[in-house]
């Protein structure tokens, strides 16, 4: 079984493009270590953790798809986007890939760079602007949070995957078989399917801590100037 585009093994894309992705995660991270500074406080320090141990978690499950040819796991940028917000999410997801890479041999460890960029970085960065968007049209209601959750999760994890593809594109190395669009298609329609599973872990997931706690959803605290519609979640509160 194949582990398609997520984690990139040692050996599939070329030492020079692997070497640009890693500095190029290197100065985006740092980035997000600088601006996520900003936005740590008593609530958001605590639930980083528990996001970042919630994602270890569920990646650690792999789904099999296509009769058992290939397989992928969930990612959980959106989630942690909307749960402690873009730059700490992409911080959570980083960190758990470092582990992984370091620890459990999942994804090579020359390949990080690329699995930064990719599930950390594009999955978050996908997930949150489609967040921020749905969160000004929708209700802030429970149904509301569930369909954003759940459209920037499917989302996030399908672009994420096509960012395998450019890589692939600059320095592949090792034969996948077909051409470069197919390779595309059997991508976005692998994680089209994790995407589904993903959404409703991250519909489900969110709209519960909402339901307890909505001063813990970054993605609600974040958008102060959206008047709140019936039965919202944060029950009017700012």
């Amino acid at each position: 079984m194949q582990n398609i585009a997520m984690h990139i093994s040692n050996g599939i894309i070329n030492g020079p493009v692997a070497a640009i992705y890693a500095a190029f995660a290197l100065v985006v991270l740092t980035f997000c270590v600088i601006r996520g500074r900003r936005d740590l406080d008593d609530r958001l320090a605590p639930m980083a953790g528990l996001v970042a141990a919630f994602i270890f978690a569920v990646q650690m499950l792999n789904f099999p798809i296509f009769t058992g040819a290939v397989s992928g796991h969930l990612l959980g940028g959106a989630l942690a986007a909307m749960l402690v917000g873009p730059w700490v999410g992409a911080l959570c997801v980083s960190v758990v890939l470092i582990v992984q890479a370091l620890v459990f041999g999942d994804g090579g460890v020359a390949m990080l760079g690329l699995n930064i960029t990719n599930m950390a970085i594009i999955g978050t960065a996908a997930g949150y602007l489609l967040i921020a968007l749905l969160l000004r049209v929708l209700p802030r209601t429970p149904a509301g949070l569930a369909a954003t959750g759940f459209v920037s999760a499917v989302v996030s994890v399908v672009v994420a995957s096509q960012g395998f593809i450019l890589q692939y594109w600059l320095g592949g190395t090792t034969d996948l078989g077909g051409s470069l669009g197919g390779l595309a298609g059997t991508m976005a329609g692998a994680h089209l399917l994790i995407g589904i599973g993903e959404g409703l872990i991250t519909a489900t997931t969110v709209v519960t801590v909402a339901k307890v706690r909505p001063d813990l959803v970054y993605a609600l605290r974040g958008l102060r100037t959206v008047p709140a519609l019936s039965n919202p979640v944060t029950g009017g509160a700012r």
